[in-house]
């Protein structure tokens, strides 16, 4: 089963041990965002926010390619 951006999110911030409260502070958004964002509306994430998320607060990168 394929997941969705949300639930690529929530795993990676688990990983990171990380609690939404914590991710939340570290990329300025309040923790209900998240919530939202890990939930079914993680698809309609804005790339900008998707990068911000992962590079700030999961320490990661993202690389898009065509």
């Amino acid at each position: 089963m394929k997941k969705n951006i949300g639930e690529i999110l929530k795993s990676a911030r688990k990983q990171k041990n990380l609690t939404q409260e914590e991710l939340a502070l570290k990329v300025g958004k309040k923790r209900s965002y998240i919530s939202r964002i890990e939930s079914k509306e993680g698809d309609n994430i804005k790339i900008h926010t998707l990068i911000e998320i992962v590079e700030k607060g999961l320490e990661g990168r993202v690389k898009i390619e065509f």
